[in-house]
């Protein structure tokens, strides 16, 4: 049987610290909460807009996410997308979209931001 493809690379800063839990059965799961920013341009204005997306790391690697990871920190998620289904107490149905990591990746931590316009070139 043939998967088909679902596949997604997103990369953003936490809006909050990690949460951990553990499954009945004590498999750790780290919940991220990220913003991502796509910045565009239209005619003679600059705009941006940002997505938050809920991410979930399962095992060792959740465990590792609630441990180093704390908000405002870069990561860089591989991972597939899942949509979660449930009904509310009065019957209404719910659905959300999450991400479920395959590969996180922190990104360096930095003390103050970089200024590309004012940035020195460095010889080669």
């Amino acid at each position: 049987m043939k998967n088909d493809l679902n596949s997604v690379l997103i990369e953003g800063n936490l809006v909050s610290d990690p949460e951990l839990a553990y499954k009945p059965n004590g498999t750790p799961v780290a919940k991220l909460r990220i913003a991502s920013k796509r910045c565009y341009k239209t005619e003679d204005e600059y705009g941006q807009e940002i997505s938050l997306f809920e991410i979930i790391v399962y095992d060792r690697k959740g465990e590792v996410c609630q441990e180093k990871l704390r908000k405002g920190r870069g990561v860089r998620v591989v991972g597939r997308l899942k949509q979660e289904r449930w009904q509310e107490a009065d019957g209404s149905d719910r659905e959300k979209i999450i991400i479920v990591a395959e590969h996180v990746e922190f990104k360096p931590k930095r003390e103050e931001p970089i200024n590309l316009d004012r940035a020195e070139a460095t010889p080669a």
